[in-house]
């Protein structure tokens, strides 16, 4: 699978990104700046966190304006997979290729740190190797990262199955505690109806590498690499 990992003024967890999907799992990966329009015939674009245009207005209300954007628009109504982490799951969402919007934390402070998060469910390509009955330890590093939605959409999400994780405790199970951000329902990633975009606050590329002593994140990786995930 060739990936393209779009790069903005601002993004900083680009090179992560580009280490995970070369060193870790293999992939030809490119980066793709932002006023460029050629995706270069990839497979998977990826939407780095970061502070894209410094996260002015909102997080990644700019950076949803830039020129590639346009075409990575396109990709995702074509059926193209797209995944945005952090920075990129607000992009996302400010692009309407994700319904909802992400907010300030509760807390009006910067979280940094690990967390646990559970998925919901193994129907897309981006959970599909996971065990829906384990905690996964991937850490999160975000001011505005409350993922809100109206009740109609909340409950769109349910029904179409497109709630892709949820904050948990290591045991598995959500709480107050457990929730970095006051995120509705404790949601930490989603997908859009068509299930070929996937957006999440917390940086798996952050937790597949030993050397870091985390590799919880790894799975996700290949879930979404793999060509053996069924929906």
């Amino acid at each position: 699978m060739k990936v393209g990992v779009v790069i903005f003024p601002g993004s900083n967890c680009d090179q992560d990104a580009m280490d995970a999907f070369t060193r870790q799992f293999g992939c030809e990966t490119v980066k793709l700046w932002h006023k460029d329009h050629d995706l270069q015939g990839c497979d998977l674009i990826f939407l780095p966190g970061g502070f894209s245009y410094g996260d002015y207005l909102r997080s990644g209300a700019i950076a949803r304006f830039s020129p590639i954007m346009q075409n990575v628009i396109e990709f995702a109504s074509a059926g193209g997979l797209v995944w945005g982490v952090c920075n990129g799951f607000q992009i996302l969402c400010e692009s309407h290729l994700l319904p909802g919007a992400l907010l300030h934390n509760e807390n009006q402070k910067f979280n940094c740190k690990n967390v646990y998060i559970k998925p919901v469910t193994q129907k897309s390509l981006i959970t599909g190797l996971l065990d829906l009955n384990k905690a996964y330890k991937i850490p999160v590093a975000h001011g505005e990262g409350r993922f809100y939605c109206d009740e109609p959409v909340l409950a769109a999400l349910k029904e179409n199955n497109q709630i892709l994780f949820t904050y948990c405790n290591e045991q598995g199970n959500a709480s107050e505690e457990s929730n970095p951000n006051g995120s509705l329902e404790n949601i930490a990633g989603i997908c859009n109806l068509g299930r070929n975009v996937f957006g999440m606050m917390p940086h798996p590329e952050r937790a597949v590498d030993s050397e870091l002593y985390n590799t919880d994140g790894r799975l996700i990786f290949e879930s979404i690499l793999s060509s053996s995930v069924v929906l």
